[in-house]
């Protein structure tokens, strides 16, 4: 297909081809990571920027890699380093930076919707890498590439993603790109991280974590969000591992081939014991290794760049 979008905004604005067509561009630059010299010049000329409001190591880090490896020049921003702490506008920001010659900008806010608002304002292409609780459109992909690569296939499949939903801008991503994919989506925790609609978005609920183990293929592990949290949602870290925790016992309960994912980071011995997390089912690790493919997929695209283009030698 031919790629139209001058940003990455959200999965739920794209369609099954549109996320297909990023799949298999990343399956293109896949290959680059296992290379001596690790770097293509799919990107030479161009600027990225990195401005992230929010604390992050992997997401950054892998964008920030992603473009170095495609030969574009980066520069990386944080809210300390902004002129925001001195009371300029996110839109101020972002067109001063824009004045100094910029072609993409991947940005992570706390406000939902910031991306949008500076797709409006900026010509430069918007990558967005989590806005508030609202999307994280890139660890969905690459949470989707990995399973694709692992499975064969994403459509037909039964996912459970399994704890804080309400909080996860991940969760809702990875919702849409799997349901627009074909899988059957349910989602897992206690009632108070659950969103009361969240079904309008076409999942399934369950609140017994073990009564489904045996039907699941993938089982993505979210983070407890503390730091998002107003109130204490459950009685304690222990009643939650003890209730939706992957452990051992639970991984008796489950096929043969279950695949265990986590978005990261994870708390040990909360949503996932240490033996299942460094266990043969799992794949965190691996998610780590093809998000720099599926951020050098989107990069490459938003670029102006096509997928039949594509040449990474």
């Amino acid at each position: 297909m031919r790629w139209i979008r001058k940003h990455l905004l959200g999965l739920e604005e794209l369609s099954a081809e549109e996320i297909t067509a990023i799949l298999d561009t990343a399956d293109a630059f896949s290959e680059v990571s296992r290379r001596p010299r690790k770097k293509v010049p799919t990107l030479q000329g161009k600027v990225v920027v990195n401005l992230f409001f929010e604390p992050s190591t992997r997401t950054r880090t892998s964008f920030g890699l992603a473009a170095r490896r495609m030969s574009a020049d980066v520069i990386d921003i944080t809210r300390a380093m902004s002129s925001i702490q001195k009371g300029e506008t996110l839109i101020d920001t972002a067109r001063n930076i824009e004045a100094m010659g910029i072609d993409i900008v991947v940005i992570r806010h706390s406000a939902p919707g910031a991306p949008h608002l500076l797709a409006k304002v900026m010509d430069a292409s918007i990558v967005n890498a989590g806005d508030g609780c609202h999307e994280h459109p890139t660890q969905a992909l690459l949470d989707i590439y990995t399973i694709r690569q692992k499975k064969g296939r994403v459509e037909g499949l039964t996912v459970a993603i399994v704890g804080d939903i309400g909080h996860s801008r991940a969760a809702r991503s990875t919702i849409w790109g799997l349901k627009k994919l074909g899988a059957r989506v349910i989602v897992v925790g206690p009632s108070t991280l659950i969103p009361k609609h969240i079904t309008r978005m076409g999942v399934e609920v369950c609140y017994h974590f073990d009564d489904i183990l045996h039907e699941l293929d993938v089982i993505n592990l979210l983070r407890v969000q503390r730091e998002r949290l107003e109130s204490s949602p459950f009685p304690s870290t222990r009643e939650y591992a003890r209730l939706f925790g992957m452990n051992t016992a639970r991984m008796a309960k489950s096929k043969d081939d279950v695949m265990i994912m986590a978005p990261g980071p994870i708390n040990r011995g909360v949503e996932i014991t240490p033996d299942v997390a460094d266990g043969k089912h799992s794949v965190i690790l691996e998610q780590v290794t093809n998000g720099l493919a599926v951020r050098m997929a989107v990069l490459y695209l938003v670029s102006g760049k096509q997928p039949d283009k594509l040449k990474v030698r």
